[in-house]
């Protein structure tokens, strides 16, 4: 059989799932260009990546199967499974997030969140001008473009280990096994 000749298929992305995921990657990289140009388009980059999550957080409990946190939600039984399996060379099949693709789904959604309240927290007359809030605020910036690098690499290489094309379902929304 050919080595990348797709053996099974299957929708696991719907629209919503997929526009959120590529509208948050937008706003994201917006802010990476506009911050220091333009402070009004980076407060509503902000806010529009935290609604976006906020979307995809009712979306968790409301959407379909591959799209609610039951469906993936990174229990310490599913974590030890998954990764005792990769450890094992016998990586388990998950047609949604894998427990270490849902750890990082939910760490990335909830540090965006964390971005929009404390950016907004430096809108208030309360927290205007005081140092920790600012500190956080960059600090959890700096830490998440890393965490983006190390989410588009996992995917990349675990796409390449459970054999199947992450990236592209991302854009199809079809997971496709070769």
């Amino acid at each position: 059989m050919n080595a990348g000749a797709v053996t099974e298929s299957q929708r696991v992305w719907d629209p919503l799932v997929r526009v959120f995921h590529w509208s948050l990657v937008t706003c994201v990289l917006l802010n990476l260009f506009v911050i220091d140009d333009d402070e009004a388009l980076h407060q509503w980059l902000g806010y529009a990546a935290s609604a976006w999550v906020g979307v995809r957080v009712l979306w968790g409990f409301v959407g379909p199967r591959h799209a609610r946190f039951a469906d993936f939600f990174p229990t310490p039984a599913r974590l030890a499974r998954h990764v005792r399996a990769l450890l094992r060379g016998e990586p388990e099949h998950h047609w949604g997030h894998n427990p270490l693709g849902g750890l990082m789904v939910l760490g990335l959604m909830a540090m965006v969140l964390c971005l929009g309240l404390t950016g907004w927290m430096q809108t208030t007359d309360t927290f205007w001008g005081v140092n920790w809030v600012e500190e956080l605020h960059e600090g959890l910036a700096d830490w998440l473009l890393p965490m983006v690098g190390l989410h588009a690499a996992a995917a990349w290489v675990m796409g390449r280990i459970e054999r199947t094309r992450l990236v592209k379902a991302m854009v199809t929304g079809t997971k496709e096994r070769y």
